[in-house]
């Protein structure tokens, strides 16, 4: 599994004009989904935890994550 941290967030692409989801509505998100924001700006937040929830923007979010780190050589 891949760690999603803010980078990822902040470039994920598709879903605006602009790449990168809003961090004050991913932060709702983040407690709507009872995950800690603060956490997630410190350490990531493992790929499996954002699949769980079923959400189509948290599966754009890992892939985009795991897309990139593969260019990176790490995961």
């Amino acid at each position: 599994m891949t760690t999603v941290r803010v980078e990822h967030l902040r470039g994920v692409a598709g879903f605006s004009t602009r790449p990168g989801f809003c961090h004050r509505v991913a932060r709702q998100w983040f407690a709507a989904h009872g995950f800690d924001w603060s956490d997630f700006l410190k350490e990531g937040i493992d790929s499996a935890a954002l699949i769980a929830t079923g959400d189509p923007m948290a599966r754009a979010l890992v892939q985009h994550a795991e897309e990139s780190e593969a260019v990176r050589g790490r995961k």
